[in-house]
């Protein structure tokens, strides 16, 4: 008795993977919120510089982008045959998460 066929999405059962995908994508993004009020409250409580609050509004940007990303994700994932994540939605959930770790790294520089 032959399995199904590896293009033969209609055999997939996904079980809980999604809602456990949907779990870590939103940790993931609770752990960006708490990394931006930490980079506000870093730049806040030090001396404002040029640099600081621009990293700072780099970095605010990154985060609404990524929480777009995450949102779109989430929602995606609230099917019974979730798609897979798109090579452009891994991207840029991947060179926001950089960027921000360089806004970080930039920020207590």
């Amino acid at each position: 008795m032959a399995g199904p066929a590896p293009g033969d999405e209609t055999a997939r059962d996904p079980g809980l993977q999604p809602e456990r995908t949907r779990l870590a994508w939103r940790r993931t993004t609770l752990s960006w919120t708490v990394v931006a009020v930490l980079g506000v409250r870093a730049a806040l409580v030090d001396d404002a510089t040029v640099a600081g609050v621009t990293g700072l509004a780099l970095a605010a940007l990154l985060w609404i982008g990524f929480l777009a990303a995450a949102h779109r994700r989430i929602h995606s994932l609230d099917t019974a045959r979730p798609r897979v994540l798109s090579a452009r939605g891994a991207l840029l959930a991947a060179g926001c998460t950089v960027a921000l770790a360089v806004c970080g790294a930039a920020l207590i520089w």
